[in-house]
């Protein structure tokens, strides 16, 4: 879901584990950067069940991953990607956090 204008819209994420980001693209194809999360800034990603999944066009697959100042709501092609996205985004984040020790 866009974060200014609260829409929802493909993406194309891409996890960069040496450079600990998860930037993100309109397509595949794209070269321009729409954005990056940090995985430093990441807070917590969790199934979002109750907030906003409601206005997501497919609830059950929507989880959102909590920043130091935004909360980004996705929507996964399907249960098993979610699962995916969703380990790997929190082993990121606190792969992070060890390194920092």
């Amino acid at each position: 879901m866009g974060g200014k204008i609260k829409t929802w819209k493909k993406r194309w994420f891409v996890f960069d584990r040496n450079r600990r980001t998860l930037s993100y693209y309109a397509d595949k194809h794209e070269a321009k950067l729409k954005g990056v999360i940090y995985f430093q800034a990441i807070e917590e990603v969790y199934y979002d069940h109750l907030k906003n999944a409601h206005k997501s066009p497919n609830p059950s697959l929507t989880f959102s991953v909590k920043t130091h100042d935004r909360v980004y709501y996705m929507v996964a092609p399907s249960p098993e990607a979610m699962r995916i996205w969703m380990d790997v985004i929190v082993t990121g984040a606190e792969g992070y956090t060890q390194f920092m020790v």
